[in-house]
């Protein structure tokens, strides 16, 4: 099977992709790229089995009713949300709730932070992906699902941080991370994309999609509870592992 990963960004430039293709015992790198389209996304979707994008795939339930009172001057939808706590139901959703219980980890707010860009677009690329091959839920019970690279190393085990950015000092980290990397997961064929990998943290997030993707199929990720079920349907539902690395590697 294969399975691709995308780091999404609101810009292209900044927009990788990783496809991995999977064989009894292993997994070879067999695509990378940065500077990548929605026209691209969509056709790496169509050539994998599954696929994992950092980025969320929908918004809070509770923010339509919140923004469609205030277009229509009807206070009782804005007031239902008065107060920090109603405000907290406007930003965050139940999958990033459930990911900070789970990981301790914050995800970004999809509605409050500088993700809504990359999340608008997102919405695009879903559109033009269910034109050419049908919807897929948001839950990632499809071909499609929610990823968070940072959550699926830490439940990993491997320590990755500080190596967001372009200095030295964060290509140096990000050279250790993949040494553990590579180190967890010897039968991870990088094929020559070292160098390439070392020199950019979306490109190297791309590939940490994409291994989430694999456990994705695999059902080796946490789904959600029924509380949550019907929400993540809606707002969308962020995968993180529940089994170790290397059973990645399964195939029966």
């Amino acid at each position: 099977m294969k399975t691709l990963g995308v780091d999404l960004a609101a810009a292209t430039r900044k927009t990788a992709a990783a496809v991995l293709e999977w064989t009894q015992g292993g997994a070879r790198l067999v695509h990378l790229s940065l500077d990548v389209t929605d026209e691209e996304i969509v056709e790496l979707f169509g050539a994998s089995d599954m696929t994992g994008i950092d980025c969320p795939v929908g918004w809070p339930d509770a923010l339509v009713p919140f923004l469609a009172g205030h277009l229509k001057f009807d206070a009782h939808p804005v007031l239902d949300h008065d107060g920090i706590a109603g405000r907290r139901l406007l930003a965050y959703r139940d999958t990033d709730r459930f990911v900070t219980g789970a990981t301790g980890l914050i995800p970004l707010s999809v509605s409050a932070d500088r993700l809504a860009h990359p999340a608008m677009r997102c919405a695009v690329i879903q559109a033009k992906i269910a034109l050419d091959y049908g919807p897929q839920a948001r839950d990632g019970s499809g071909r499609l699902a929610e990823v968070y690279p940072a959550a699926s190393l830490k439940l990993w085990g491997i320590h990755a941080r500080g190596y967001k950015g372009r200095g030295t000092a964060e290509a140096e980290r990000l050279g250790l991370i993949l040494d553990s990397l590579t180190s967890a997961a010897p039968w991870l064929d990088l094929a020559g994309y070292r160098d390439a990998l070392e020199a950019s943290d979306d490109m190297f997030d791309a590939v940490i999609a994409s291994l989430t993707a694999r456990a994705v199929s695999l059902r080796q990720t946490l789904m959600p509870p029924g509380t949550h079920a019907a929400a993540a349907l809606s707002e969308g539902w962020i995968h993180v592992p529940s089994g170790p690395l290397a059973d990645l590697r399964r195939t029966g």
